[in-house]
């Protein structure tokens, strides 16, 4: 069993701790934060409310030897907004494996480090994750401390089914591409949440539509915990038809798809898929029944392909099986 690192213990030579108050203010009263163990400390800020933090996370904010922050302006508003002084450092996307490194330095020191992004939970679409990694690979410990979401807000107002969900973040920027990597996700079980730039969403929503099908149910989130927070319901064609006429919103978007029927077949649906593939299986190659049996149902060509090498392959089990080593 791990043992928390003891915050008062620092490895030999290891330069001291940040002196100054370790204070924060939270529900209008002051608060010491207790000592930080050292380490990495990933902590998850608000997504646009700034009451939306918690405890936890601000005396982690105000404990820490640094901040490390993706946009220092935003992060210092947020310190400021809880009467925190903990020094902040720049780390994002156009930080070199330099910078990194010194950052792993004063680990190895014994400082104490928190990581933030700009709003949410750190490494969700954004270059936290290479710092945890050269963290862990160097044996330094990583602390989550959790709070708020865009996915996870966005994913309890849309109204769509919540027992399986994927996360795909931004879609690729150019319309072709775009329209391989929603062709790929169509067959998914679980509803589909993806961040979108406001400029893009008409465009996106019409290229959903066409891909994946104007019926398939949808959400549009935007500006989330804000004072302009709204969301927008309905299908994929209509709410492609309703942002073609408005025109690209502003604010912070996340889009929603719910899933279609091929994501979830009827079990009658299965059997004649799989009687079908049996007899095309019978006379031609993986591939060309597949192709076969597309063509006659309307299915996905990737989806029949795969449920073919599918039964393929456990008929090959089932005759391996019928030797006399099996009795």
């Amino acid at each position: 069993m791990s043992q928390r690192p003891d915050p008062a213990r620092r490895p030999p030579g290891a330069p001291p701790r940040r002196e100054g108050p370790t204070t924060f203010t939270a529900f209008g009263l002051a608060s010491e934060a207790e000592p930080l163990a050292p380490g990495l400390h990933v902590v998850a800020t608000p997504i646009g409310n700034l009451r939306d933090i918690t405890i936890r996370a601000l005396a982690t904010l105000a404990a820490a030897d640094a901040v490390l922050a993706e946009d220092t302006r935003v992060t210092r508003t947020l310190l400021a907004h809880y009467g925190i002084t903990t020094p902040l450092l720049a780390y994002h996307e156009h930080s070199t494996d330099a910078v990194r490194a010194r950052m792993i330095e004063r680990l190895q020191e014994g400082q104490a480090l928190a990581l933030v992004s700009d709003a949410g939970t750190p490494l969700v679409s954004d270059p936290g994750f290479k710092l945890v990694q050269a963290a862990i690979e160097a044996g330094i410990p990583v602390t989550p401390v959790p709070g708020a979401s865009a996915v996870m807000t966005a994913l309890v107002a849309a109204g769509l089914p919540t027992d399986r969900f994927f996360f795909e973040g931004f879609l690729p920027q150019k319309a072709g591409a775009r329209r391989n990597r929603l062709d790929a996700l169509t067959g998914l079980p679980g509803t589909l949440v993806l961040f979108e730039s406001p400029h893009r969403l008409p465009e996106m929503l019409a290229d959903a539509a066409e891909v994946l099908g104007p019926e398939r149910p949808a959400a549009v989130t935007r500006e989330l915990t804000k004072l302009y927070e709204t969301v927008r319901r309905g299908t994929l064609g209509s709410l492609a038809a309703l942002f073609a006429e408005e025109g690209a919103p502003r604010g912070e978007i996340v889009v929603l798809i719910g899933t279609g029927p091929e994501a979830a077949p009827e079990a009658d649906a299965d059997a004649a898929l799989d009687a079908a593939l049996r007899t095309a299986l019978a006379r031609h190659s993986i591939k060309d029944a597949a192709s076969l049996v597309s063509d006659e149902t309307g299915l996905k060509r990737r989806l029949v392909y795969a449920r073919a090498l599918a039964l393929s392959r456990q008929e090959t089990e089932e005759g391996q099986g019928d030797g006399p080593d099996d009795a």
